[in-house]
């Protein structure tokens, strides 16, 4: 029995990874837009696009916030890919649903 790609989607979109850092990580540990980007070594812009969902969260600064925050690269790298994956089921929608499922 095939199980059908609609059956598992989203009603509610994902978290972005730049909402989890605003929202979660900069309160919990004092930091700010600017602190945070002197922390990591990058500029004020990148993270402040990243926080405000304007820009995806790239592999290396998944590598910076998981060393910075004692958690895992794979931690952000997900949350990115349920947006990711989230904004381009629409786009592809027609395209899936001409593809018959394997038995």
């Amino acid at each position: 029995m095939a199980i059908l790609f609609d059956e598992f989607e989203r009603t509610i979109p994902p978290t972005h990874p730049g909402e989890m850092l605003k929202e979660d990580f900069l309160p919990d540990y004092g930091l700010t837009a600017t602190t945070l980007a002197r922390a990591l070594g990058v500029s004020y812009k990148s993270v402040n696009d990243l926080l405000n969902q304007r820009r995806g969260l790239s592999l290396g600064m998944a590598l910076r916030l998981s060393r910075l925050f004692g958690n895992t690269p794979e931690f952000w790298l997900n949350a990115q890919r349920a947006v990711d994956v989230w904004k381009a089921r629409p786009k592809y929608h027609k395209q899936l649903k001409k593809i018959q499922p394997i038995d």
